[in-house]
């Protein structure tokens, strides 16, 4: 499952990559195996914690800091490529649009878009499993509101999907914008 997300990121050798609410960096860490050689990627969390544990398993091609999706510490379109895996659900509900503003805001022209999250129950074994562990994440998850955000930011959606308990929607940021 991560290495196909990996795969719809677009992420490839040489790319800047920036992870937005990277947790303990695993996701991050599987990136960075893309990028290599040449790239790299930054991966950031609100959580220092977070932000600590993830720093002591980095790849030499992989940073992290502390810092939030809607006030992102980077200049404007310095980023190939933007993911957020299991992190949007975390984002505050009335701050996700300037989240996704700023994830505009950091990536080039041409630049791609890969979030994943929980996706809403499927009614299957595997869907009511998951709910006894992950039910709050999914009350907070309003992915259909997802696609309106990303397209409202300015992106052009390129595709969207589920794979087992993650939907997934890739976007880009169209050349000349």
């Amino acid at each position: 499952m991560w290495d196909r997300l990996v795969g719809l990121s677009g992420a490839e050798p040489g790319n800047r990559v920036l992870d937005v609410g990277c947790g303990t960096g695993y996701f991050t860490r599987r990136i960075a195996r893309a990028v290599h050689p040449g790239g790299s990627v930054v991966g950031i969390d609100p959580s220092q914690s977070m932000v600590d544990y993830a720093a002591r398993r980095a790849p030499a091609n992989a940073a992290f800091q502390v810092a939030s999706a809607e006030d992102l510490p980077f200049s404007d379109q310095s980023f190939d490529v933007v993911v957020s895996s299991l992190a949007f659900h975390h984002f505050p509900v009335d701050r996700r649009a300037d989240a996704v503003r700023q994830m505009f805001r950091v990536l080039r022209p041409g630049g791609r878009l890969c979030i994943a999250d929980l996706r809403p129950s499927g009614g299957g074994t595997l869907h009511r499993i998951a709910a006894v562990f992950n039910a709050h994440a999914r009350e907070q998850n309003r992915l259909h509101q997802l696609d309106e955000l990303i397209t409202d930011a300015g992106f052009s959606i390129v595709g969207t999907g589920d794979r087992l308990l993650l939907h997934y929607i890739t976007a880009q940021r169209p050349l000349g914008r």
